[in-house]
């Protein structure tokens, strides 16, 4: 049996775990981020929480194949290099480099949703797909795109942002900058604005009921206020899917793929998002006359996702 390492790492956590070469994990470890703090500090906590992976799954690293690591930003898988991470405050990292430093295993590193998308193509619900793209619902809206069974990156390495192609220039300014972002109004963040916007117009809504009894607004407020009867619960839910098939329908209409899976917290809603989703989709899609298309389906893999694509990121380099 061949063993690999995969690497998540987050802004909040560290995550590592050991897979097998049937795509299973065997045991994990992790450790806070702590940020701000050097890179250099941040990359030998991963090979220890690596290290202490591999004691918890009754191994010794002579018997690790590769490691690899998802982060943040921009990563340049052909350099080993973090070349830009706002959210860790990396610049032209030498990750890999340093990595073997401490773990003397071919070490291979990609940007943290293009790692996800890696791992539900290997084993969760784009296996089997020749080209699939994935779709993160969380605070902003990640991407991932494989083509021909290859991670595409773009030449810079900073393809795949699906979440900051505009779908209304009119809309709400973005982080990037731009106005109206896929990311604004189909994160988990956005749904979140949505509820409190309806909620301040419909004063009478049961949405504000919830919000006292869980403390906050969350992405399920909407979703709970509709199955309850709550008229402004639906009218948010029903537009968020309507963005929502708007960004999958442009990015099936891009690419074509085999599957397009989307994952995140929101996706936990099932069929009253799943259905309605699909339905409206399958309406605007532009090959709607075709004999075959696109297979949208709910992400398998969970938080699991980034560490089994990081730890069979030297599957993809080989291909």
């Amino acid at each position: 049996m061949k063993y690999y390492i995969g690497i998540d790492l987050g802004g909040t956590n560290i995550k590592a775990g050991v897979v097998n070469e049937e795509f299973e994990i065997i045991a994990k470890a992790t450790c806070k981020t702590n940020l701000p703090r050097p890179a250099e500090e941040i990359c030998e906590d991963m090979a220890k929480v690596a290290l202490e992976a591999v004691k918890n799954a009754g191994l010794e690293i002579e018997q690790i194949e590769s490691v690899g690591i998802g982060t943040p930003g921009t990563a340049n898988s052909d350099t080993g290099v973090i070349e830009y991470s706002n959210n860790l405050g990396f610049l032209n990292f030498h990750v890999v480099d340093l990595m073997k430093k401490f773990i003397d295993k071919p070490c291979y590193v990609e940007n943290d949703a293009n790692a996800a998308a890696y791992g539900e193509y290997v084993a969760g619900a784009a296996k089997g797909a020749n080209d699939a793209v994935c779709i993160t619902l969380g605070t902003g809206v990640g991407g991932g795109i494989i083509i021909n069974g290859k991670i595409y990156s773009g030449f810079n390495f900073a393809g795949a942002e699906i979440g900051h192609t505009v779908i209304d220039p009119n809309g709400p300014q973005c982080t990037c900058g731009r106005h109206g972002c896929f990311e604004v109004f189909s994160s988990a963040t956005g749904l979140v604005r949505m509820t409190k916007e309806a909620m301040f117009e419909d004063k009478d809504s049961i949405m504000w009921k919830m919000n006292e009894e869980d403390g906050k607004v969350s992405a399920r407020t909407a979703f709970n206020a509709m199955r309850a009867g709550d008229k402004a619960g639906k009218e948010v839910v029903d537009k968020y899917i309507k963005y929502l098939a708007c960004g999958i329908t442009n990015t099936i209409n891009i690419f074509q793929p085999d599957i397009l899976c989307i994952g995140g917290g929101v996706c936990n809603e099932g069929d009253p998002l799943l259905l309605p989703l699909k339905e409206l989709v399958a309406k605007e899609i532009y090959t709607k006359n075709s004999a075959k298309n696109t297979e949208i389906v709910i992400a398998k893999l969970g938080n699991d996702a980034g560490i089994i694509g990081a730890a069979f990121l030297g599957l993809s380099h080989k291909k």
